[in-house]
């Protein structure tokens, strides 16, 4: 009876968590945030101990998965609504290498070391750091990378859900009024604005659906 019982929780927990994963709008493992990841080691932790004790009611696991399910739908449409927000629970991506120059300050505060950044480079096939003009370590854990290339600029995120990123604008050197001002030659305005990069010397809009 046991057996049927660990069956029965088993696959009921399977059809669940895959339901829940895609209310959630899951990404591939090498794509979750910290959160995202903490709220699947939790969640697997519960179905786990509700499998193994088979004599306990099974809403006892299934209320704080359900709970933990809907605390995540809700901060992510928050972090959706408010970069702030967005910026507490993900945090934000750390510039390693800029203009072919490592940022060993910014290495340190995220605890980030020179053998992190030869392993990830390898991975990707990069010989040596003298082949990188920016790499910026994403929130994932992830590196980015662009190789040296005169030819072009690179992409770099200006607005984002009409929030204004005020790193980027002074990256390239500009202010708040100039970007107004580009904006008004588009008869744009920043909260119609879904996603706008900077790339050379010119702005790339894609407004939000209205």
């Amino acid at each position: 009876m046991k057996y049927f019982i660990v069956l029965y929780r088993s696959v009921f927990f399977y059809f669940i968590v895959t339901i829940l994963y895609r209310i959630m709008g899951k990404r591939e493992i090498g794509e979750l945030s910290i959160m995202d990841f903490i709220v699947s080691l939790f969640i697997a932790e519960l179905v786990a101990i509700s499998i193994e004790n088979y004599n306990t009611s099974i809403f006892m696991s299934l209320i704080p998965v359900l709970s933990l399910s809907l605390v995540q739908i809700g901060l992510s449409y928050l972090s959706i609504k408010s970069k702030k927000i967005r910026d507490i629970i993900d945090g934000n991506p750390s510039v390693i290498i800029e203009n072919g120059k490592v940022n060993f300050k910014e290495m340190k505060r995220q605890r980030y070391n020179i053998e992190d950044l030869l392993m990830q480079l390898r991975d990707n096939s990069i010989k040596s750091i003298s082949e990188i003009d920016y790499a910026v370590l994403e929130t994932n854990g992830k590196l980015s990378i662009f190789q040296k290339d005169n030819s072009h600029d690179y992409p770099l995120p200006l607005i984002l859900n009409g929030i204004v990123d005020m790193n980027t604008l002074k990256k390239i050197n500009k202010n708040e009024i100039w970007l107004d001002k580009e904006l008004e030659k588009l008869n744009l305005e920043r909260e119609n604005i879904f996603y706008c990069f900077y790339e050379n010397n010119n702005l790339y809009v894609i407004e939000s659906k209205k």
